[in-house]
C-alpha cells in the first residue's frame, strides 16, 4: 500500500500559509525499488496518477521519473509499468548505449521524444536523437555520426 508514500509526498509538497511555491517538481530517482518491494505495478502506478493529479493538476508543477528498461528483460511488471509511464507522458528522454557496441568517443545516444499525440492532434510525435560523451564534469551532446572522433 503506497497511500502513505503518497501522503507524504501531498503534504510535503502542499505550500502551507507563509509558503509561495511556483511550479513544484517531484522527483522520482527510480521507481523500480517500490517492485523490488512489493508493490504491485498497479499499486505504483496508481501512485503515479495520484501524484500527477496533486502535483501536475491542482500545484501546476511537474513529476519526473527514473525508470530502468531493458528490451530483453524478463521482468513483465517493470515493463508494464514503464510502458504505462511512455503512453501518460509528454516528454520521455530514453537512454541507451550504443547499438554497435563500445566506443571511446561515443558512450551512448538518447532519444527525446515529444508527445505532442497527447494533445489529441494529427501531428505525429516529434522524436530526436542525440549521442553523447560523459566527460569528469559534463556530458557532451551532438548529432549522431557528428563526434570529435568521426570528423
Amino acid at each position: 500500500d503506497l497511500k502513505a508514500l503518497f501522503d507524504f509526498v501531498r503534504t510535503s509538497l502542499t505550500p502551507t500559509g507563509s509558503d509561495s511555491w511556483k511550479g513544484p517538481v517531484l522527483l522520482v530517482d527510480d521507481l523500480g525499488v517500490l517492485l523490488s518491494l512489493g508493490a504491485s505495478p498497479v499499486a505504483v502506478l496508481d501512485f503515479i496518477h495520484y501524484c500527477r493529479v496533486t502535483v501536475c493538476s491542482q500545484l501546476k508543477g511537474n513529476i519526473v521519473v527514473l525508470v530502468h528498461s531493458n528490451e530483453d528483460s524478463e521482468d513483465e511488471e517493470n515493463e508494464l509499468v514503464v510502458n504505462s509511464l511512455c503512453h501518460h507522458s509528454d516528454l520521455i528522454l530514453w537512454v541507451e548505449g550504443l547499438a554497435t557496441g563500445f566506443c571511446k568517443d561515443v558512450h551512448g545516444q538518447i532519444k527525446i521524444i515529444r508527445r505532442v499525440s497527447l494533445e489529441l492532434t494529427a501531428e505525429q510525435d516529434r522524436v530526436q536523437i542525440y549521442q553523447y560523451k560523459i566527460q569528469d564534469k559534463n556530458v557532451t551532446f551532438f548529432a549522431r555520426g557528428l563526434s570529435a572522433a568521426v570528423l
